[in-house]
């Protein structure tokens, strides 16, 4: 019941795909979500929600701070539920409306509660980020399913290798969809610049450059090295 759920909330995050967050929220703003509530989303793009959610806000002087907890596996359902999810998590806010404190404050302070290092981004900022860290490895898990399982089969003979590298491609066909489509525009020159390092080894191949290889792995373990250090 939306009436129930808003009823005394000064808090709402919509934890719905981002095509449906401006009708979820304008069903809680007719049921009588509090013009005094921050409203916030889980979703894995930012641009999109602030610039659909604008016109309600507009409209009702409601505030909307964007929030997306870097958190979760490929498992979905409530099975799938993790009371340590958040914990250590990084959780990237972006007020790009200027609605400032003390609700960014408030909400700074909820997701640290839940364990969650937080970050703030402007929402092109994020998107660009997230197309590189999250969108584009999980399209690469899936491009390494096809390839090395072609014949579903000869998974039985893989390792640790194989199933830590496709293991995001067994997430939610459709929500990703929906993700990648949503953040097209910034994925097109991360998508750009993984084919040509493909196309850079697949040339290093071709031309039996040992060492040329050998710098391009060693590039690559440097940047993988240094993304997992810990002071």
């Amino acid at each position: 019941d939306m009436a129930e759920a808003v009823e005394g909330a000064d808090l709402v995050v919509l934890s719905t795909p981002v095509g449906a967050m401006a009708t979820v929220l304008l069903a809680a703003q007719t049921a009588g979500l509090s013009r005094e509530a921050l409203i916030t989303d889980v979703g894995s793009v930012k641009a999109a929600p602030h610039r659909l959610l604008q016109p309600l806000l507009e409209r009702t002087g409601a505030k909307f701070i964007g929030s997306h907890p870097m958190a979760g596996s490929e498992q979905t359902g409530i099975g799938a539920a993790d009371v340590e999810l958040f914990e250590g998590a990084a959780c990237l806010l972006t007020d790009d409306s200027r609605v400032g404190n003390p609700w960014a404050g408030k909400l700074e302070r909820f997701w640290e509660a839940l364990g969650c290092r937080v970050s703030w981004l402007d929402a092109s900022g994020h998107d660009a980020l997230v197309a590189r860290i999250s969108h584009f490895p999980h399209l690469m898990a899936a491009a390494a399913a096809k390839v090395a399982l072609e014949n579903p089969a000869d998974g039985n003979f893989g390792g640790g290798g194989l199933r830590d590298t496709t293991r995001v491609a067994g997430g939610d066909p459709a929500m990703w969809a929906e993700i990648v489509m949503e953040n097209r525009d910034a994925l097109r020159d991360v998508l750009g610049n993984g084919i040509r390092e493909m196309s850079e080894m697949l040339a290093m191949l071709e031309a039996g450059d040992h060492e040329a290889l050998r710098r391009w792995l060693e590039d690559a373990k440097i940047a993988r090295d240094a993304s997992i250090r810990r002071d």
